[in-house]
């Protein structure tokens, strides 16, 4: 008697409305959506932003774990998505094994734009800016090891910048002090005086890249990973269909009096309203 034939299963395709994803602690992960839209135009969005455990940068390690892989089970189970990004550098260097070991669809981190930069840098000296938990994690020593190992990488905190970000698209004045005080503290490190290229280690930095490069100059170029997050997701949804059944929307852990001055930011890139989780 022949053998039975032997047929793999058909890939179970997800639903053209299941959204993707995009978690942040704040508004920092907007700066992924802007450039997954230029990737993926039709792609439905829910952009999730942590603010009431926001900022990531002061916590333990054990405490953004637990709450990032907590919120994003409760999240994935209601709202049914086809992938998830954490579009949050603290976040994704500590947590991200976590959360994949906790979900069932595809997880993208994002880490620091290391290589990249090592490969633009002419002088040797990279600058690394970052939250206080993402700069000293192992994960960005591995980086600096394996694609900056002949290079000279500065690293310092600046949790400033993430509250800068948060003012800024508000529409609340930035004073100059917060980006002169990040270039400070890598121009006064050993080397920090040939810095050419700085990576932007948060996804809210490039947010306020444009005062950044005011405070290091001219000659210093800016290096962050939404691009190649952005690419990462056209290659793991590639051959689905997109279909938006609602416009895209933020959704918030707290409530807070400022939405209406942060609706209008929220437009631009698309997220046409504002929800409570």
């Amino acid at each position: 008697m022949p053998a039975a034939a032997s047929h793999a299963l058909p890939d179970i395709l997800p639903d053209p409305g299941a959204p993707v994803l995009l978690f942040d602690s704040g508004v920092g992960g907007l700066t992924v959506l802007a450039e997954l839209r230029a990737l993926l135009p039709q792609a439905p969005v829910i952009y999730a932003a942590d603010n009431a455990g926001l900022p990531y940068g002061d916590k333990t390690e054990a405490q953004i774990a637990a709450r990032v892989a907590g919120l994003l089970g409760r999240m994935t189970e209601r709202l049914q998505p086809r992938l998830v990004c954490i579009a949050c550098n603290t976040a994704s260097t500590i947590a991200l094994g976590m959360v994949r070991e906790v979900l069932e669809v595809p997880v993208v981190g994002t880490v620091p734009a290391i290589k990249p930069a090592a490969a633009l840098s002419r002088s040797g000296s990279i600058g690394l800016l970052g939250t206080e938990a993402t700069i000293r994690q192992a994960y960005v020593d591995r980086l600096e090891r394996e694609f900056a190992s002949d290079k000279r990488l500065l690293r310092h905190a600046a949790p400033e910048l993430v509250a800068a970000a948060e003012r800024k698209l508000r529409g609340e004045p930035l004073g100059p002090g917060a980006f002169r005080r990040a270039a400070d503290g890598l121009r006064a490190q050993p080397g920090g005086e040939a810095i050419d290229t700085v990576v932007l280690a948060c996804t809210h930095f490039p947010l306020v890249s444009q005062e950044l490069a005011l405070a290091f100059g001219p000659e210093v170029r800016f290096v962050d990973g939404a691009a190649g997050i952005a690419r990462r997701i056209a290659q793991l949804t590639q051959g689905q269909a997109f279909q938006r059944n609602h416009p895209d929307y933020a959704l918030f852990t707290r409530a807070e009096n400022d939405f209406a001055a942060l609706s209008p930011a929220l437009a631009e890139y698309g997220l046409d309203r504002l929800a409570v989780f």
